[in-house]
């Protein structure tokens, strides 16, 4: 006769245990010096309504590594508690007819049993209810700590905001390529909120050091994309209204370069300097924007898009009008929100450049040699210097020239009827137009070749040129990259 072993009956064996484990207080952590320490941490629960197979799918690995640690001998301390503050939560009451607080502690109740059912080992000592007063009295009192010294500020910021549920969604609440709220399917939208910072940039040189800290290179290269710590100059733009426009650029050499501005659509000044001739266009764009998330903005290889706002911007360093546009490119969290697009130094800023037509103008050489500004030999004027092109976009061999600016000459660096853009190794014609090929002579002796496509709006009127001498062509086409000296800052290598 064959034994088998006795059955496993969990409502039996399970609730016997862990009444066991209980009274012995197994998993309470007391301190204990003679041990090493390790805190453990599990994503504390929303009481929004019932636990699901997901909480413990998520809940498990925590509770393993705990056990683990502390069967080697760790002194372990492993907290659970709730994450219960929200606006979900006043909603759900609101729909129930029932108090906020009523509504939560009820679903906190029966969240512990279900939780305790589990068999974890967490310490229920040390439980945390984050809509308890005597827990977020403590939260209150490091607030007011850190805005006593000026590490936190409020600014306007742009917000997933579900207008049916009146609340503002995390990332993860946002579904599907339609961006609909998760809870009520309505589609959600941008909304600029006043919302509070913490002053992280006070401590990056700390958070970036990771000496003594076992993380993964991977782990490292987030926590530094994260942090985004940068060093430049802050410069500010005033617009024909005299609204300043702050932008943070790591390059201000290339101010001299800068030839027009991009401002984010969610950007606060954009309303005020659209013109009445672009509103429609501009209210649109924006529209459509905002509904993007950043990543799909940001995006690399997509099509440039943007909308010329009608307004200026003065240079700083030259006095020249430059065009203010916006597009998806820019992102009000990031930076001031607005940047001097510098497009012959600047990848996104010249695509962008060559898509709308506008001002290409090159203020560094390039130390080594590596020409990314080329035309095809015989198209250039006299007073021009070329030399045989070491292009990365060139096959050599095939005559293609350097341009390079002479300081005695006057006018325009291209002659000809047909020029050619050269692009990733490919010779392209026929869709751009030069409209104005100029040497800035201003005492800075630099290159502008200011192209635009046939019948698009934006680039600079002629009667906003700071060139004082200026020669135009009628070649159809200028190439990806020019290059030129500039007086002021020689030797400076180009960051692209």
């Amino acid at each position: 006769m064959t034994n088998h072993p006795p059955r496993y009956t969990p409502e039996q064996i399970e609730q016997r245990w862990q009444e066991r484990w209980e009274r012995d207080g197994l998993y309470r952590a007391k301190v204990d010096r003679a041990r090493p320490k390790f805190y453990a941490l599990t994503m504390l629960p929303y009481p929004s309504g019932d636990l699901h197979i997901g909480h413990w799918y998520a809940m498990t690995p925590s509770d393993a590594r705990a056990r683990y640690l502390r069967m080697r001998g760790y002194n372990v301390m492993y907290p659970i508690g709730f994450d219960a503050f929200g606006l979900p939560a006043e909603n759900a009451a609101i729909q129930r007819g029932i108090h906020p607080k009523q509504w939560t502690y009820s679903n906190i109740a029966n969240m512990r049993k279900q939780l305790r059912s589990m068999g974890a080992m967490w310490d229920w000592d040390r439980e945390a209810v984050s809509c308890d007063p005597e827990y977020y009295r403590w939260t209150q009192w490091i607030f007011t700590q850190l805005f006593k010294h000026g590490l936190a500020y409020k600014k306007l910021s742009p917000v997933d905001w579900c207008p049916n549920c009146n609340t503002t969604l995390a990332r993860e609440q946002v579904w599907g390529d339609d961006r609909h709220c998760e809870r009520c399917k309505t589609p959600v939208i941008k909304k600029n909120l006043n919302q509070w910072y913490f002053r992280i940039t006070k401590y990056a040189d700390e958070l970036l050091n990771f000496e003594g800290i076992d993380w993964p290179e991977r782990v490292r290269t987030l926590q530094t994309n994260w942090i985004g710590r940068s060093a430049g100059a802050q410069v500010t733009f005033l617009s024909a209204q005299a609204d300043p426009i702050e932008v943070f650029t790591t390059r201000p050499d290339t101010l001299w370069g800068a030839t027009f501005m991009v401002l984010a659509p969610e950007h606060p000044l954009v309303a005020k300097l659209t013109t009445p001739a672009q509103k429609a266009a501009v209210d649109a764009y924006v529209a459509e924007v905002t509904r993007r998330t950043d990543i799909e903005r940001e995006a690399t290889g997509k099509d440039k898009t943007g909308v010329f706002i009608g307004a200026f911007a003065t240079n700083p360093v030259n006095g020249a009008p430059i065009p203010i546009w916006i597009a998806d490119y820019v992102l009000v969290t990031y930076g001031t929100g607005a940047i001097m697009a510098v497009p012959a130094h600047d990848e996104r800023d010249f695509e962008f450049a060559l898509k709308f037509g506008l001002s290409i103008l090159p203020v560094i050489d390039r130390p080594d040699g590596l020409t990314k500004s080329c035309a095809p030999a015989g198209t250039m004027q006299a007073g021009f210097a070329g030399r045989p092109a070491r292009c990365k976009y060139c096959i050599r061999g095939t005559g293609w020239r350097a341009v390079l600016h002479h300081p005695a000459a006057v006018g325009g660096a291209l002659r000809g009827d047909r020029a050619a853009l050269c692009r990733a190794g490919q010779v392209e014609r026929g869709n751009w137009h030069a409209l104005g090929v100029h040497l800035w002579a201003a005492g800075q002796r630099q290159l502008e070749l200011r192209v635009r496509r046939a019948g698009h709006p934006g680039a600079l009127p002629a009667t906003g040129c700071a060139c004082p001498q200026q020669a135009h062509t009628d070649g159809d086409a200028v190439g990806r990259r020019f290059l030129s000296r500039c007086a002021l800052s020689p030797g400076v290598r180009c960051t692209d």
